[in-house]
């Protein structure tokens, strides 16, 4: 192009320029395929650099996703343990309204009661939808005192005619007397068999810690509902929590 343009500025400047009309046109077309080569170059890079860079894009997403992935993986399985291990650590401590069991006679034959301070215990049943039972307390309600022991029963009943095996959970309300809620014997977390149209008895023995009586938070807190639900249980299961009665 640079040639043609001299060749031209010549041509002009002799007044010739009329009669090279055939080099001009030449010149014309050569530098617009010329520059159809520059601009075929460039998009060519600039395509490339888009599809590295589509590539890269494509990557990161896979990473991500992958992360993501293993991220929900590791969440599901970490809270499907952390279920048996919360109810065990709440059995164990009473947090989040779950009554502490485990104490021995000696305990029970040591403590004293606080006889100021009265408490009314009240009971609740509930049956999952999936259960065919009748199950209900058979007692509303029963005062106790801090340090004393009491005695309380529940009603179940199979109104069906075949075998149906239950398993119960429970907890207390307020959440924060969980943890002074001791129960010494009870039919919580074990299979319940009952045949058709068989109906039993099942008791509750328990006691309010006497530390009750001098946490502050407790100050306020006369009234105690002790509730059960039952669940339907397959032949054999039982919830993973070994060592509670």
């Amino acid at each position: 192009m640079e040639l043609c343009g001299r060749v031209w500025a010549l041509l002009a400047a002799k007044g010739a320029a009329g009669q090279w009309g055939p080099w001009r046109a030449w010149c014309y077309l050569r530098g617009n395929a010329a520059l159809g080569r520059r601009r075929g170059m460039s998009t060519g890079r600039f395509a490339g650099g888009r599809q590295d860079q589509q590539q890269d894009w494509n990557h990161r997403n896979k990473t991500v996703l992958t992360y993501l992935a293993a991220a929900v993986v590791g969440m599901a399985g970490v809270s499907y343990a952390a279920v048996p291990l919360y109810r065990l650590y709440c059995q164990a401590t009473g947090l989040g309204g779950t009554a502490v069991t485990g104490h021995g006679s000696d305990q029970i034959e040591t403590m004293e009661c606080i006889k100021d301070r009265v408490l009314k215990i009240t009971f609740n049943a509930d049956v999952h939808s999936s259960l065919q039972w009748n199950f209900r307390p058979q007692q509303t309600e029963v005062y106790v005192v801090p340090g004393e022991t009491a005695l309380a029963f529940y009603k179940a009943k199979n109104p069906t005619d075949k075998p149906i095996i239950g398993i119960s959970t429970y907890n207390v309300v307020p959440f924060e007397a969980g943890q002074y809620f001791n129960k010494i014997q009870c039919f919580c977390f074990e299979e319940q068999r009952l045949n058709p149209h068989e109906e039993v008895d099942m008791p509750v023995f328990f006691f309010i810690d006497p530390e009750f009586a001098e946490d502050p938070r407790m100050a306020n807190v006369n009234l105690i509902t002790l509730s059960y639900t039952f669940f339907e249980a397959k032949e054999g299961h039982k919830l993973p929590l070994p060592g509670y009665k």
